[in-house]
């Protein structure tokens, strides 16, 4: 708060006596210090301190009240009151005025200093909020912020990318992001992330003496975040080149594009993009004079898709393709079904490890993280529909429930619907809770699952968000009429709004929530990172003819490794089988142990 709307508060509380600096007892909390400092204001780099604390406060003690000041004897000193005056003399024209007639000044403000940032901030935040600050600070400058975390799209340079000729230090310029300035925070990010990645590190430790993927030119597509760069990393120390897009126009984590730019990566890509920039930028990774890809790394199947379209002859060198998405899985089949698919492709999503841990686990956490983050919401008691009951939708109605919210579930599958109803959902058609629900979550991976004609219904303030791959799943684009007005909020929350005045909240414009709007949990994009390294591996070393121009599981064997290598993370220790087990079972000892058809 301001000193103004400190004095204003303690004025409210029956004008409670505060002492003035120069009656202060000696040890008292507001006692100068030989430096000129009050001990009275927390110092935002003390453990526990608040920024916006109160000057005349201090921390509860043992056996005192929920103020000191509220204990102190008052036989040591003359009291003042909170009344306050202006004074242009003093401090700005803010002062105390003491019951003796004596005037206090105010408790200076110091300035602090971002040493990253080189901008100066209050040491107590103004009357916009204790909240608001940390807005300001992030749109101040994103240097120090995750991009992916944080209210801005971008820094205060509105220059696009596309415009801009940048280099890293070693002179090299093949790569488009939004500041190369960023790469040391970028750096930072991915040292966290690779503590809990412990596979693709396993994986660079085994590497040391074979390069499984040398002579491997992989292009990829996919969210480019601190989890991604480790995987590229570990690619290139398995032996590969890598060129890479951004699958989503929002979920680029800025710093992190510039921390792979800076180590010599060629990344295309920026929180921000438009629809324009996002084919442009696939485009520059594919088309470059002397470098033909032979792997492709696909998430959502854009890419896939932009060389059918545009480079067709480029597959008579590319040897796989690897897709880890259900909208991409989804587009591989039709192109086989079709006779259009002239690459052999693994379906990495529908891999055990990917599925019953990314989709599963990790959506069961990233709900409540981007949900959280963009509205603050209070879940319990709320009344949420989630469309679709797969993993993903197995994995935010699991979390909602916990949080306390009354969670129906919308499905076409009787096996899923089946599963919600024992899981204790009440299964409905969306058009019958509309009306009441308080948040709609999609998940199905198809179109039009929430029309006009739901929006219209829905009551004011009704939250409005996809937790699928692509953004057909809300029909945005009826959104866009002259009759309604968008009002955009922070980044990636728009209110829409009626001629009548209703509202809904829509988030990240109906794309990805988590990964546009929050960050996922990193454990459980390893399994997944990993997953997707072992396919290149399977797809780019397989002697000719053992796959066809068809679309292929991961090897179960494969499965259980990957799974095995984050054990250790758990001290988990598993058991073996004994020869007379595992002849009884019809089983190697070594796996794999599960035949294809088990349904995990």
């Amino acid at each position: 708060m301001s000193v103004q709307v400190v004095a204003a508060k303690m004025a409210e509380v029956e004008l409670k006596d505060v002492p003035t600096g120069k009656d202060l007892p000696a040890g008292s909390p507001m006692t100068p210090t030989s430096e000129g400092k009050s001990l009275g204001r927390n110092d935002p780099h003390e453990a526990g301190s608040t920024v916006a604390a109160s000057p005349t406060a201090e921390p509860s003690k043992a056996g005192e009240g929920s103020l000191g000041l509220l204990n102190t004897n008052p036989a040591k000193m003359p009291q003042a009151s909170a009344l306050k005056r202006t004074d242009p003399q003093l401090n700005g024209g803010e002062a105390f005025i003491n019951r003796d007639g004596t005037v206090a000044e105010a408790p200076r403000m110091k300035k602090i200093q971002f040493a990253d940032q080189k901008q100066e901030f209050t040491k107590r935040p103004s009357k916009i909020g204790r909240r608001s600050l940390s807005r300001s600070i992030s749109q101040s400058s994103t240097d120090s912020y995750s991009s992916a975390a944080s209210y801005t799209d971008s820094s205060d340079d509105e220059t696009s990318p596309r415009d801009k000729q940048q280099k890293n230090s070693k002179g090299n310029g093949d790569f488009c992001i939004k500041n190369i300035k960023q790469a040391d925070f970028g750096r930072r990010e991915i040292e966290i992330a690779e503590q809990e990645m412990p596979a693709l590190m396993a994986l660079r430790k085994r590497a040391q003496g074979e390069k499984p993927l040398a002579g491997a030119k992989v292009v990829g597509c996919t969210h480019i975040t601190a989890q991604t760069a480790v995987l590229m990393e570990t690619l290139s120390a398995l032996g590969a080149q890598c060129r890479w897009a951004a699958c989503n126009i929002y979920s680029t984590q800025n710093e992190v594009a510039a921390a792979l730019a800076e180590g010599g990566f060629s990344v295309f890509a920026w929180k921000g993009e438009s629809e324009d920039d996002f084919w442009w930028c696939i485009d520059r990774c594919v088309n470059v004079e002397g470098w033909q890809p032979n792997m492709i790394l696909d998430d959502g199947g854009d890419l896939t898709h932009w060389i059918y379209k545009k480079y067709p002859n480029m597959f008579k060198k590319i040897k796989g393709i690897v897709e880890e998405s259900v909208t991409g899985v989804h587009r591989l089949y039709q192109l086989s079904k079709a006779g259009k698919l002239c690459v052999p492709a693994m379906n990495v999503n529908d891999s055990v490890t990917k599925q019953k841990f990314d989709n599963l686990y990790c959506c069961r956490e990233s709900i409540l993280d981007g949900l959280k983050r963009t509205t603050d919401v209070m879940f319990g008691g709320k009344q949420v529909v989630v469309c679709g009951y797969g993993e993903v939708g197995k994995g935010c109605c699991a979390a909602l429930k916990a949080m306390g919210s009354i969670v129906y579930v919308t499905e076409i599958d009787p096996i899923c619907a089946l599963q919600a109803c024992m899981d204790g959902f009440r299964l409905v058609k969306l058009n019958e809770v509309i009306r009441q629900v308080d948040i709609v979550i999609t998940c199905t991976g198809n179109k039009n699952v929430v029309v006009r004609e739901y929006l219209d219904r829905m009551k004011n303030g009704c939250i409005v968000c996809n937790m699928g791959h692509s953004n057909t799943e809300i029909d945005v684009a009826s959104l866009r009429t002259p009759e309604l007005t968008w009002e955009r909020v922070r980044s990636q929350v728009d209110h829409v709004i009626w001629p009548d005045g209703k509202r809904i909240v829509l988030l990240a414009e109906g794309r990805l929530l988590n990964l546009s709007c929050s960050t996922v949990p990193t454990f459980v994009l390893s399994i997944t990172a990993t997953t997707q390294a072992l396919a290149l591996i399977e797809l780019y070393n397989a002697p000719e003819g053992r796959y066809k121009q068809d679309v292929y599981l991961l090897p179960k064997k494969m499965d259980e490794y990957v799974a095995s290598l984050h054990l250790p993370t758990f001290d988990a220790h598993l058991t073996e089988l004994s020869d007379e087990q595992a002849k009884y079972l019809g089983l190697n000892k070594n796996g794999p142990f599960k035949p294809n058809y088990y349904r995990y």
